[in-house]
């Protein structure tokens, strides 16, 4: 009887505690950032890379995010160079599913691995008074400058073998079939050799 009366009352607590936090995250008229960050490497033919680095803001929430805000500072200048766009920029709104980019490219000036930090979102909600922070997903670390093995002699045909390998199999063993069924069989030209 015991044990009835405490999972009766642990059931109503739970419940009552399920109703609260729903009700409040259901009352909550709030932007919600989500910043998705990418990053890519183009070697030049002087030898040197670039880094294009592009970054998508989404509002997910249900309300407008304003003052919107974006900083990527995890570029050292003593290992990179500003080639063209900038590392920073800014909004005045993000509408509710509404969707933002902002890309900028680098020059890469030092060899090595480099892991790159997240980008900062700020923006400010209405309802509050201190700016409010989302940060980018990070991106995968990059090897700037690695020494990449020459390419042989026969790299060209291994990858136009495996593109087209089974397409040129195919396309031969048809031919062989309509060859041998169109053309007359060398039995049938020795038996008329005798007669």
């Amino acid at each position: 009887m015991a044990n009835r009366v405490l999972h009766a009352s642990l059931f109503i607590s739970f419940s009552l505690v399920l109703l609260a936090v729903s009700s409040a995250v259901a009352s909550s008229d709030a932007p919600f950032i989500v910043a998705h960050k990418k990053a890519t490497l183009k070697r030049l033919k002087s030898g040197a890379e670039r880094v294009l680095v592009s970054i998508d803001i989404y509002n997910e929430g249900s309300a407008t995010a304003y003052d919107v805000s974006l900083t990527d500072e995890s570029w050292p200048e003593d290992a990179f160079d500003i080639i063209d766009g900038k590392t920073s920029n800014s909004w005045e709104r993000l509408d509710v599913g509404a969707l933002v980019s902002h890309s900028f490219e680098l020059e890469a000036k030092v060899k090595g691995k480099f892991h790159g930090a997240p980008a900062v979102v700020k923006y400010r909600v209405p309802t509050k008074a201190a700016l409010q922070e989302a940060y980018s997903t990070p991106i995968f670390p990059l090897d700037i400058l690695e020494d990449r093995p020459p390419e042989a002699k026969f790299d060209w045909a291994k990858r136009l073998l495996a593109k087209y390998g089974s397409l040129v199999s195919v396309i031969s063993i048809v031919s062989l079939f309509v060859y041998l069924v169109a053309s007359p069989s060398s039995a049938a030209k020795a038996n008329k050799k005798k007669r």
